[in-house]
C-alpha cells in the first residue's frame, strides 16, 4: 500500500528571499522543500509586509482568497491573499494581506526588540487568526500546522480554543519550532483583552503581567523542535542561555526534540550559483578570488590578493554579538585585513560603523541594505567569516559560508559546535572560540589569519568545508519520523 502523502502548512514571520531578519528565513526557505522529498504536501503561509516587492517575487491575487473575514472580539477585518511559488520549487507561498495593517509599517516587533512598533500586538491577533481563517476559505486541511517562533505561537492556542471544535481542524497537530529563545513575543496585554475572546486570552502564557507568545506555542503543540541537539540541551538545562525558558522546555522533554538545520545545496552551491560573479567548486576553486574582486568592488575597497577579507553579517543587538563586535573593532582595525559589515539595527552602532568607515576607507565597509543578491556574494567572496552572536541556536551562515570555501571563526553557541570542526593539525573546517570576549575572538582569528598566509595549508582547509555534506537529508528524515509519529 502506498503511504499517504500528509500535508504541512509552515507559518512564520520571514521566509527568504522575500523578508530575512535571521537564520528562521533560510530555514524556511529550504525544508519545506526537503520535507516534500520525503514525502510530504508542504505549503507557506507568511504576512504581507508592504516592504515585500509584488512584481519582483511575481505575487498574484486569488480571487476566491478575497475578502476573507477575520472576526476578531470587537470587530471583524478583512483580508486578502497574494501567492506565489517558493523560488526553485513548487512550494505555494500564501501571503496574508491587510492595508492598514502590513502597507506602512514593517516586521513584528515586542518589548524585548525595542517595543510593540506600530501595533504589532494587534497586526500578529490579526495574521494568527487569519491563518485559521484562510485555510478553511482555501479548503486545503492540513495534518500538520508547524509554527516557527513567536510570530505563529498564538496559533497553537486558537487550535485548542477557538478552532478546536471546528471540523476543519479537529484532527490537525500542531509543531511548535524554537529557532530563536531570547526572540519571545513579549507583549502588555491589552491589545490580546480588546481582540482576543475570554477563553483563548486567558489561556495565554505569562511572563508576569506580558503575554509570552513563544512559550503560549510550546505549551499548547504536539510537538516540539529546536534547531540542534546541543541548543535543546542548552535551553532546556540553562536558566541565561534559555532566557527563561528552560522550565517550560524541561517540562514538554517528551515532547520536545533538537534536530539538526540542514541547508539548500541547490540554491547555496557555488558551482551554480546565478547570484555570484563567477562560479567555482571545491575541485575548481580558482575563481573564488574573482568573487572576492567583485565583493570588494561593490563594498568599495581596493583590491589586493594576499589581503585577508573578513566578513561579519549579523543583525546589531546584544543577542546577535554587537558589543562584542564594538569591543573588538579597534584592534580588528589594527590587523592587515580587510573588514566588510554586513547588517541592520541599533542605529546608533550603525552610525558609529559609518564613522569608522569614514576613517578608514580602505579598511572597512558597511553594507546595511539587506539583498539576497549581495549575502550570496559576501559569502562567496569572502575568506574568514566571523559569527559573533552570543546565541546561535544553529545557524546557517556558517554551513553557507563553509560550502563557498569561506572559514569561519564563531562563538560556540548551540549548533555551531556541530557543524564546524575545529581546525587541529591537517584536519578541520574552522575556528570556534568558547570565552565570549573580544580577546578569545581576536586570538582564534589571529590563528586563522596565520594559516591564511600559508597558500597551500589555506587551499587544503577551504577544500575540506567544500567537501562536507550540509544537505537537509539526514535531518529531514527525523523530522519526517516525527510527523508520523504525533500522526499516529
Amino acid at each position: 500500500m502506498a503511504r499517504r502523502n500528509f500535508k504541512v502548512l509552515y507559518v512564520s514571520g520571514e521566509v527568504s528571499p522575500f523578508v530575512r531578519v535571521s537564520a528562521l528565513a533560510d530555514f524556511m526557505a529550504s525544508f519545506p522543500q526537503a520535507l516534500e522529498e520525503e514525502g510530504f504536501e508542504a505549503r507557506i503561509m507568511m504576512p504581507k509586509y508592504g516592504i515585500i516587492n509584488d512584481r519582483k517575487f511575481r505575487l498574484h491575487d486569488v480571487l476566491r482568497l478575497s475578502d476573507i473575514e477575520v472576526p476578531l472580539r470587537e470587530k471583524t477585518d478583512l483580508l486578502h491573499v497574494k501567492v506565489t511559488a517558493l523560488p526553485s520549487s513548487k512550494i505555494q507561498t500564501y501571503f496574508l494581506y491587510n492595508e492598514k495593517h502590513f502597507k506602512r509599517y514593517g516586521l513584528f516587533s515586542d518589548l524585548r526588540m525595542g517595543g510593540d512598533h506600530k501595533g504589532s500586538a494587534e497586526r500578529l491577533i490579526f495574521f494568527s487568526v487569519g491563518v485559521m481563517e484562510t485555510l478553511v476559505r482555501l479548503g486545503w486541511q492540513p495534518d500538520i500546522i508547524h509554527c516557527n517562533d513567536w510570530h505563529a505561537g498564538l496559533v497553537p492556542l486558537l487550535a485548542r480554543t477557538r478552532y478546536a471544535k471546528h471540523d476543519f481542524f479537529k484532527k490537525v497537530k500542531i509543531v511548535q519550532s524554537v529557532h530563536n529563545v531570547y526572540r519571545q513575543g513579549l507583549f502588555q496585554p491589552k491589545m490580546f483583552q480588546k481582540h482576543l475572546d475570554a477563553e483563548v486570552f486567558d489561556a495565554l502564557e505569562r511572563d508576569g503581567d506580558d503575554i509570552n507568545l513563544l512559550a503560549t506555542g510550546i505549551r499548547y503543540a504536539d510537538l516540539v523542535t529546536t534547531t540542534s541537539p546541543a541548543y535543546a540541551h542548552q535551553i532546556s538545562t540553562d536558566k541565561e542561555l534559555s532566557f527563561g525558558m528552560n522550565k517550560r522546555l524541561k517540562a514538554c522533554k517528551e515532547r520536545f526534540h533538537g534536530i539538526l538545520n540542514g541547508m539548500d545545496t541547490r540554491q547555496w552551491n557555488p558551482s551554480s550559483d546565478k547570484l555570484i560573479k563567477k562560479r567555482y567548486s571545491a575541485d575548481q576553486p580558482e575563481n573564488k578570488l574573482e568573487d572576492k574582486k567583485v565583493l570588494l568592488e561593490e563594498a568599495g575597497l581596493p583590491f589586493d590578493e594576499e589581503t585577508p577579507v573578513v566578513g561579519v553579517i549579523t543583525t546589531f543587538s546584544d543577542f546577535q554579538g554587537r558589543d562584542l563586535l564594538k569591543e573588538s573593532l579597534p584592534k580588528l582595525l589594527e590587523l592587515d585585513i580587510q573588514l566588510i559589515v554586513f547588517g541592520s539595527g541599533d542605529k546608533e552602532f550603525e552610525q558609529e560603523l559609518r564613522d569608522l568607515a569614514e576613517e578608514h576607507p580602505e579598511k572597512l565597509a558597511l553594507k546595511t541594505e539587506f539583498t539576497d543578491a549581495f549575502y550570496h556574494q559576501m559569502i562567496a567572496g569572502l575568506d574568514l567569516l566571523v559569527m559573533p552572536a552570543r546565541i546561535e541556536a544553529c545557524g546557517m551562515m556558517q554551513m553557507f559560508a563553509m560550502n563557498y570555501g569561506t572559514v569561519p571563526v564563531a562563538y560556540a553557541g548551540g549548533g555551531i559546535v556541530e557543524t564546524i570542526e575545529e581546525v587541529s593539525g591537517d584536519k578541520g573546517t574552522g575556528f570556534v572560540f568558547t570565552d565570549y570576549t573580544a580577546d578569545a575572538l581576536l586570538a582564534r582569528l589571529g590563528e586563522a589569519l596565520a594559516l591564511f598566509a600559508d597558500r597551500e595549508r589555506w587551499a587544503a582547509l577551504m577544500r575540506e568545508g567544500m567537501e562536507r555534506d550540509f544537505s537537509w537529508s539526514g535531518s529531514a528524515e527525523q523530522y519526517a519520523e516525527l510527523y508520523r509519529n504525533i500522526l499516529g
